[in-house]
């Protein structure tokens, strides 16, 4: 059996034109990075409507790639306006496009909400599909709260609480174009009224989280903090050395009791270093569950995966008096 009819086996690749005509929504079509297709673990394919997205992690093998190539303009090229194709094993990423061309002012569809992408060369396009469930956890949650958003990039946390109404949103990250584009992301979202009938006051601050917490208190308090830092970001946060500094403040957030979603996308740190740091360095903090995964980021082991998990912060004995 040559690779690629491997390949078609494993992926049931000839269902991608069906899937794709029946949702706009996001979705990835192959997670290799999920360990889960032996030998082909170096790329992944999402589906924006109407863009293919594909990732090469190393790279492929020339006979595999070109037939894979061919026969996905055969299958796809009638469902889809472009196929495009980033590079990240080089130096900087490379972009081009198999067919197509790479389009301008694009969003990917989640539910109700829109997120602006940018598919040209910069490694991350603006929006995580695989923090979806997150998303929609914090949605539930949201109606009338004042939300916390460390780490919040283009601001995807942010938008989906504001469209289940949430109170005040306060969306921290060192990027300032990273936080433009989060405006921007609101505002093609347009505004919901709360649970109060009025629309949420929103904020951005593009502060360094490790030396902002008199600010962010004052803002406060929080009733949902949600954190979801880079794993290692040279010279901005080191997963090991710094998730320690923001479980130490959880509690002095929200003194009243509230829900932390603590987020961690490293494949070489597990889930109970995560938990364990939490517990550890904030003694309020009781673990409730992992949020389970999206069923299209299938993955072999759980601890390399994206972990997220849900901590309720007990109010402390003086709050209650």
């Amino acid at each position: 059996m040559s690779d690629f009819a491997r390949f078609v086996a494993l992926s049931d690749f000839a269902s991608w034109p069906e899937k794709m005509a029946g949702s706009s929504a996001a979705q990835r079509l192959f997670h290799g990075r999920g360990q889960c297709f032996a030998g082909f673990e170096y790329f992944t394919v999402d589906y924006f409507a109407p863009v293919l997205w594909l990732v090469l992690y190393r790279a492929p093998e020339p006979e595999f790639w070109a037939q894979f190539c061919t026969e996905l303009k055969l299958c796809c090229e009638g469902s889809s306006g472009a196929a495009v194709i980033q590079s990240r094993y080089q130096d900087s990423p490379a972009t081009y496009c198999l067919w197509g061309s790479i389009p301008i002012n694009f969003t990917a569809k989640e539910g109700a909400a829109e997120y602006l992408l940018d598919l040209g060369a910069k490694q991350n396009i603006g929006y995580f599909m695989d923090m979806q469930p997150a998303r929609q956890w914090l949605a539930e949650r949201a109606g009338g709260k004042r939300i916390l958003n460390l780490f919040a990039y283009t601001c995807a946390f942010s938008v989906a609480a504001e469209l289940a109404g949430a109170a005040r949103l306060v969306n921290v990250d060192m990027s300032k174009g990273a936080l433009q584009v989060g405006r921007e992301n609101h505002r093609r979202n347009g505004a919901r009224l709360t649970t109060s009938g009025e629309a949420a006051e929103l904020k951005f601050l593009s502060h360094d989280i490790l030396k902002s917490w008199g600010r962010l208190r004052k803002l406060g308090p929080y009733d949902v903090v949600v954190c979801d830092p880079p794993s290692l970001q040279r010279g901005s946060f080191d997963a090991v050395k710094d998730y320690p500094k923001l479980a130490r403040r959880f509690s002095e957030l929200m003194p009243l009791g509230g829900d932390v979603l603590a987020c961690l996308n490293a494949p070489y740190l597990d889930e109970q270093f995560l938990r364990e740091t939490v517990e550890r360095h904030c003694a309020e903090a009781v673990f409730v569950e992992r949020l389970a995964g999206r069923r299209d980021f299938p993955e072999q082991s759980a601890d390399r995966a994206l972990k997220v998990l849900h901590f309720q912060i007990k109010p402390r004995e003086a709050d209650l008096i």
